[in-house]
């Protein structure tokens, strides 16, 4: 599942008053932890706000989410101030978020912010879901 939307900024023009969004977010699954590759990038206004979104949309079905920034771009303070407050809104759920293949970028940015000391972060997807303690009735069936 792929989302982006439409949107004024500085994007590539597609037509009169409209734009392709600078970030694109790709989900897919693995059992029950959703892996969101973030491609752009994440920065104030509806960049930052899809990101939210589809986290706190993620945190209804699943505990478990990877957040891959390989591919993103640019982070600017309301991209780090959503990625705190999608920290904040998955404990607040007994929920884990992680970060997999950061970008230099996004690892510098974090970095320092002091973010990444929120998060645990992983050299790939791979790394970041086996680090998932397994569910309780998965170790009993």
């Amino acid at each position: 599942m792929s989302t982006g939307v439409l949107c004024s900024g500085d994007s590539r023009r597609l037509g009169i008053g409209k734009t392709v969004m600078a970030l694109n977010l790709d989900i897919s699954r693995t059992d029950d932890i959703a892996i969101v590759r973030c491609r752009g990038r994440i920065v104030f206004g509806e960049e930052a706000d899809e990101l939210r979104r589809v986290i706190l949309s993620l945190l209804k079905e699943t505990n478990r989410i990877v957040l891959n920034f390989a591919w993103v771009g640019h982070i600017d303070s309301s991209g780090v101030g959503t990625v705190v407050a999608s920290f904040i809104s998955a404990r607040h759920r007994g929920a884990e978020i992680k970060f997999a293949a950061l970008s230099p970028v996004a690892r510098r940015v974090l970095r320092m912010t002091n973010v990444d000391r929120l998060f645990e972060v992983y050299d790939s997807n791979e790394d970041a879901t086996k680090s998932f303690r397994p569910h309780p009735e998965a170790a009993t069936g």
